[in-house]
């Protein structure tokens, strides 16, 4: 008999959320990633709504893990070294409230979990931290053609001169051979 694995949800917002969908799914203990949309206040957003800043939502990923096997703090240290957590409103040349720090919980543990992160994380950086921490109210799924779209689209410029840089850095940080 197979036992099903525990899982946790927390939503994350680093820049592109093709970033970072191909930073997560790297990682055991994460079960599944999904891209999409989450903490503005308009109904049913789409790309070009969200990417025209008239939302309020930011591209966020959506990662579900096994906490057996991935810890939060484990999740939250990924996060941080994969992003500038100090820049508003920008990750690189991406601008715009779309591309800001955010975390959404799901929890009231993950709440006191990232609270207690962020301010020992702050004693690392001079600026201060920026990411918005908020309970994830609703999330929308992007459109099909951005889920996976690292892995679909290995050759795009975009995916050539940011998000593989980016994996690259992650995958040494972590030792990630894969």
């Amino acid at each position: 008999m197979m036992m099903e694995n525990k899982r946790e949800t927390i939503v994350l917002g680093g820049g592109c959320f093709w970033c970072t969908e191909a930073v997560f799914s790297m990682f055991d203990g994460v079960l599944k990633t999904t891209v999409g949309y989450a903490g503005g206040k308009s109904s049913n957003p789409d790309y070009w709504s969200v990417a025209g800043g008239r939302t309020g939502h930011a591209e966020v990923c959506m990662v579900e893990y096994d906490p057996e096997k991935t810890q939060l703090n484990k999740i939250l240290d990924i996060f941080f070294k994969m992003h500038d957590p100090t820049t508003p409103n920008r990750q690189m040349a991406d601008i715009g409230t779309e591309y800001r720090s955010i975390i959404l919980y799901t929890t009231q543990d993950q709440k006191d979990a990232i609270t207690l992160f962020i301010k020992e994380l702050q004693k690392r950086f001079a600026r201060p931290i920026v990411t918005e921490v908020k309970k994830l109210e609703k999330f929308y799924p992007a459109e099909e053609e951005h889920q996976k779209y690292f892995e679909k689209n290995p050759i795009n410029a975009y995916c050539i001169f940011v998000i593989r840089p980016k994996v690259g850095k992650i995958k040494k940080e972590f030792g990630i051979d894969k």
